[in-house]
């Protein structure tokens, strides 16, 4: 059996590489790691082994891409002009409108958080994987991930939905 065309792997897995992306570095340098994370696995992928998870695959490669762009990020200088007029994209998907309080509150969790929240809710991975590619136990993993989603749920909050069992 031969494997699968890589451009089936890009169209079934992309969305959910980007969305990660997204969470973990944020939404200037999502489309960035994305690039990234394809590129190393099409070179990787013809060493592959068939039975391999994939996303989970890729998810490890975007976390080290992630790992990377934060580190090339430390070395940059820092710009003091005017910033640019046109801003990063604030979208997740294409038809989903922008909810920047959302990304902001993502963004405010610690590290460890922010990744485990969007490998095991984003990318689906269960507990054992998210441990496998951040380090650490499968219950670490897991306290990091209901920490996380604790935070979001005091910290934010739609307008639509009522807050339930607050009084004022």
């Amino acid at each position: 059996m031969s494997k699968r065309p890589f451009e089936e792997i890009v169209e079934q897995h992309g969305a959910t590489v980007f969305r990660v992306a997204r969470a973990v570095v944020g939404p200037a340098d999502a489309e960035d790691a994305w690039s990234e994370t394809f590129l190393a696995a099409m070179r990787a992928y013809p060493a592959l082994d068939e039975g391999a998870n994939m996303e989970a695959w890729l998810v490890t490669i975007a976390h080290r891409k992630a790992i990377d762009l934060g580190r090339s990020q430390a070395r940059r200088p820092a710009s003091v002009g005017q910033p640019p007029d046109d801003r990063p994209a604030t979208d997740g998907l294409p038809g989903h409108a922008p909810d920047d309080e959302l990304w902001a509150a993502i963004r405010a969790l610690p590290a460890r958080q922010r990744q485990t929240v969007a490998y095991h809710y984003l990318a689906d991975l269960p507990y054992a994987e998210v441990a496998a590619i951040v380090g650490g136990t499968a219950e670490a993993a897991r306290r990091a991930a209901a920490d996380g989603i604790r935070t979001l749920r005091r910290t934010y909050a739609p307008a639509s939905e009522p807050t339930k069992g607050r009084s004022r």
